[in-house]
């Protein structure tokens, strides 16, 4: 028995089929497999201003399959918009609310199952985390990544957008030469082109087995991605009557495949919070310290904008996620056996599969490093972990040691570097940012970028509770928990102290004694925090530490 006869079968059900027919449905569409198409399409986001276009092509699929098509949307924050304000603080807790709207749509009108039309950095995971909690067929098809912007022959993204920003402020461009940037690094639709956090879970959700292959990588822009979009329709009919279901396929094997293929692509910090999220969702038992164990084994094969010079369409033209899964499985780093949507194992999916580019997608003898491109580090500072996206960190600040600039709030911490009031060599301490101090632990995209702008990248290191857009690059520490409002060691550091990065050695320290830490901690109080309404005061007594993924508990009282 298929779920929608809940409500489209037996004389019981004549009002429910009734308000069916008013929306135009015919009897005969009732009697098929009724599969929800979850949109989130919106004008305000450039990874979702065309997914109209991929929900049609989609739809176009399910009734080729025999499928009754049933679409409803979805809300989605653009981050880049976002950035830098009190909307960031919306961003992260934005999953929980996408996770929770298309477990009540499906649920409520019992759908066999559901295509998740996604595309950026929230709405993946959020839709991904719902897969997982309904565990009815459900298949994510993404947008597809932007192309990068180009003036001459040089390629724009937004790492250069927000870190000009930071050379305006000392000078060493103009207003002319900014408004020119601006309207060439985003050039049209889809997820910014660089290996951002969008585009790193839409190859996360590839690799997991939840996408069909060339989900992360095949352009907003060309034909493929509707004929991807048309083969998740018909993928997801045969899903209903054949399997396998998701937590069939987000199985512990499947994550240990996703954090392989984010190690050796070198993805967004965010990953690490997402496929936490993710897997508790589905009962899979995966904690922080699982994401270093699994990079120090990895090579980091494909080097993409922040880190290096290539984008999205680089990748894809090399191979995609496929060739460095391809790549993976020939060393012995991947889990064949593991399930996909396409009703195949993984090993099955990657048969002919080939890397067509050796200079994108590296082979694991001429790695860009022994290691993956993220590390899990641990100390006095970051008692339960911090993560760190080393592949974008300059040799030169993979250990540093300096004297702590302590702010209180990213506002302040962003004024002081465009001051020039940090001096070379500095921590840069952002704290009360986290999950539930922020709350909504935003990005700090807004100082790596002016630190880099003004000429700090690769002298001066970052520490927060906080986060870190995908864009951001250097000697960058975020997730820092426990976090400062947890009266996390983060919340005792004062102004000059010393603080220790040491990315190889995996530690993070405050080069203080237990004692004198012990002295502080019994000092502390936490502030009163902002005052809060709505949404944002009930995720603040929910949310939990970022090392489990900043997910949500019971609210308090």
């Amino acid at each position: 028995m298929r779920r929608s006869e809940e409500v489209t079968q037996g004389i019981p059900r004549t009002p429910h089929r009734a308000l069916f027919f008013a929306t135009g449905l015919m009897r005969e569409e009732l009697d098929r497999p009724l599969i929800g198409i979850a949109n989130s399409r919106t004008d305000l986001v450039p990874g979702h201003v065309h997914l109209d276009r991929i929900a049609d092509a989609v739809r176009a699929g399910i009734y080729m399959a025999g499928g009754t098509p049933l679409e409803f949307g979805t809300i989605a924050v653009d981050d880049g918009i976002a950035m830098g304000h009190s909307g960031m603080r919306f961003s992260l807790p934005s999953r929980e609310l996408i996770a929770d709207s298309i477990e009540t749509m499906v649920e409520a009108h019992q759908l066999d199952g559901v295509v998740l039309v996604t595309n950026c950095d929230k709405i993946v995971p959020g839709m991904a985390m719902a897969a997982g909690r309904l565990d009815c067929p459900a298949i994510i098809i993404s947008g597809g990544p932007m192309l990068a912007g180009r003036i001459g022959d040089a390629r724009y993204d937004l790492t250069q957008l927000n870190e000009v920003i930071g050379r305006y402020q000392v000078g060493e461009v103009g207003e002319d030469e900014i408004r020119q940037i601006e309207m060439a690094a985003c050039p049209g639709c889809g997820s910014c082109s660089g290996l951002f956090t969008a585009n790193s879970m839409n190859c996360l959700v590839e690799a997991l087995g939840l996408a069909l292959p060339g989900n992360g990588t095949i352009p907003a822009v060309e034909a493929d991605r509707i004929r991807l979009a048309k083969q998740a329709g018909l993928c997801i009919v045969r899903m209903v009557e054949e399997g396998p279901r998701p937590r069939e396929i987000l199985t512990r094997e499947a994550f240990e495949n996703a954090i392989r293929v984010d190690m050796a692509i070198g993805g967004s910090t965010n990953s690490v919070l997402h496929l936490l999220a993710i897997a508790n969702e589905c009962d899979v038992p995966l904690r922080i310290d699982d994401f270093d164990r699994i990079g120090r084994e990895t090579p980091w094969l494909v080097k993409l904008s922040p880190a290096g010079q290539d984008h999205m369409e680089d990748f894809h033209r090399a191979g995609g996620v496929p060739a460095v899964m391809k790549t993976l499985a020939q060393s012995g780093l991947l889990h064949g056996d593991a399930r996909t949507v396409t009703g195949l194992r993984v090993e099955e999916n990657l048969r002919g599969v080939q890397t067509r580019d050796p200079q994108v997608i590296r082979s694991p003898q001429n790695p860009h490093s022994r290691e993956g491109g993220l590390a899990v580090l641990h100390g006095n500072l970051a008692p339960e972990g911090a993560v760190v996206k080393s592949a974008a960190v300059h040799v030169g600040m993979m250990v540093h040691e300096g004297p702590a600039s302590v702010f209180d709030a990213e506002e302040a911490a962003v004024a002081a570097i465009l001051q020039g009031r940090i001096h070379l060599g500095s921590v840069v301490v952002i704290r009360y940012e986290g999950p539930r101090g922020g709350p909504g632990m935003r990005e700090m995209l807004a100082p790596t970028s002016a630190l880099m702008g003004v000429g700090l990248g690769e002298s001066v290191a970052l520490v927060t509770d906080g986060r870190f857009s995908g864009v951001s690059r250097g000697a960058v520490v975020g997730h820092v928990s426990p976090e400062a409002m947890a009266g996390g060691p983060i919340a005792l550091v004062c102004d000059g102290d010393r603080v220790r990065i040491d990315i190889p050695g995996r530690s993070v320290e405050i080069l203080l004694s237990e004692e004198e830490l012990n002295r502080r901690r019994e000092r502390w109080s936490p502030p009163p925090g902002r005052p809060l309404k709505g949404y944002l005061a009930r995720y603040a007594r929910a949310v939990q530490s970022a090392s489990r993924g900043a997910i949500l508990g019971a609210c308090a009282a």
